[in-house]
């Protein structure tokens, strides 16, 4: 089995209780990124049910794909970026996988980033009673931007101790901003009343969602390989999903409700959150776009073929990067970031999957890691995420792209189930047509 030959070995003392795993994925989904895509989904138009079933359903699918790859992951002790070798090859899985990291990785930072600069801009500009100018916004996240990129670089010891305290204040701003939100300005008629007159429609929502936990559904395989077995896995990535996700969507969606906006710190400043609960806001997405620097700038040297021992210089151009994207308004092409995440992320679930649990039918004896470039992998990819972009609205935030190639934009269905359900089957008849492999 391809186990035996990569280094990795998950012993049993290794293994962790479901409720443990599960506490991972909980903490993951409070985040300020939960808040700002449920304040996506009220700007879009989504009626409150709408919002829940597009919540449910969208996390219900990233549940589907991350269980069956997490349940591989625990049946081989592997991470995701050695198991898609099997479906990949070893430099296939590498420089996709290095590539859809580094993407996101750079994104989130930088709209991390601006989201820090907006919500300390608006602290600035509160305690002197005006409003937060875009130049002011544009500087501050510039600066936090500087200051997470040096934090991230230097390995900052004092950061999980940030973490303990910015998680829980930022739960307990969410419950104060969604409480304050009902209670204040007839917040709670005005969400009794809420019957928006246009719909982006459920399959935005379901997009959107999907989005929010795309990378987290895939790169599950990191964490659930320490399951102790199958039926842990499934436990520990519904319950530690779906109602975190829910909450935090939620809240998101009914404090936009109230104010009109999605940009999470505009809103808290609107519902007369104290300072207490914007430096909230900025801790908690300081301490998570460390990790964004850090993650990217390990995946562009696992990419450029470095060792780790640069680092510094790989989390330097990744942060250089998101910072520089910030400092462009990569806060109002939300959305837009949004939308390529859901395309070229889930299709690569489709070939992981297909490759183990229908090519090898779930048995991880014939698990097998390929070496160089599995072209059935690569081509399945590539095929799904195009589907998934074309077929998902992807490439509608590209108007001038659209318009000279109006085939590029042709909405059907949802865009991530459409990308995963062709990259898996395509891989399957690929895989039997060349007959010995896989």
């Amino acid at each position: 089995m391809g186990k035996k030959e990569t280094g990795f070995e998950i012993k049993a003392e290794q293994r962790q209780s479901w409720t443990s795993i599960a506490a991972i994925w909980a903490g993951g989904m409070i985040c300020v990124p939960c808040l700002m895509i449920g304040g996506v989904l009220a700007g879009g138009g989504l009626s409150i049910g709408q919002m829940i079933l597009a919540i449910l359903i969208g996390y219900g699918l990233i549940c589907g794909y991350m269980i069956m790859i997490g349940m591989q992951a625990c049946d081989t002790g592997l991470p995701v970026a050695v198991m898609a070798s099997g479906a990949l090859g070893t430099k296939g899985s590498r420089y996709i996988i290095s590539i859809i990291l580094a993407i996101a990785c750079i994104g989130w930072f930088g709209i991390q980033s601006a989201t820090c600069g907006s919500a300390f801009a608006s602290m600035i500009a509160g305690m002197s009673g005006g409003e937060a100018s875009s130049t002011s916004v544009m500087i501050w996240s510039i600066i936090w931007g500087v200051i997470m990129l040096a934090t991230a670089c230097s390995g900052f010891k004092g950061l999980k101790w940030l973490n303990y305290i910015a998680v829980p204040m930022l739960l307990i701003v969410c419950l104060y901003g969604l409480i304050a939100g009902i209670t204040q300005n007839d917040g709670g008629a005005m969400i009794a009343s809420y019957a928006p007159e246009t719909s982006a429609g459920l399959v935005f929502g379901i997009s959107m969602v999907v989005a929010s936990f795309a990378l987290g559904g895939v790169i599950s395989a990191d964490y659930c390989r320490f399951a102790k077995n199958r039926g842990d896995v499934i436990k520990s990535s519904i319950v530690g999903v779906i109602p975190a996700g829910l909450f935090m969507l939620m809240t998101g969606a009914l404090m936009s409700i109230v104010t009109g906006q999605y940009d999470i710190s505009a809103i808290l400043s609107s519902l007369g959150v104290p300072f207490l609960g914007l430096l909230a806001l900025v801790l908690a997405t300081w301490t998570t776009n460390v990790t964004n620097a850090y993650s990217g700038g390990l995946a562009l040297s696992n990419l450029l073929g470095f060792d780790e021992s640069k680092f510094k210089i790989t989390t330097g151009i990744a942060g250089a990067c998101g910072t520089l994207l910030a400092a462009l308004g990569l806060l109002n092409a939300f959305q837009g970031f949004l939308s390529l995440m859901s395309g070229l992320i889930p299709s690569l679930a489709g070939v992981i999957i297909a490759e183990y649990w229908i090519v090898n039918k779930g048995d991880k004896e014939k698990f097998d890691i390929k070496e160089g470039f599995s072209g059935i992998g690569i081509i399945s990819y590539i095929v799904g995420a195009l589907v998934a972009c074309i077929t998902g609205g992807t490439f509608a935030n590209f108007p001038g792209l659209v318009e000279a190639m109006p085939f590029l934009n042709i909405p059907f269905f949802v865009g991530p189930v459409n990308g995963i359900v062709v990259s898996l089957v395509l891989y399957v008849i690929l895989a039997k047509v060349t007959r010995g492999e896989k």
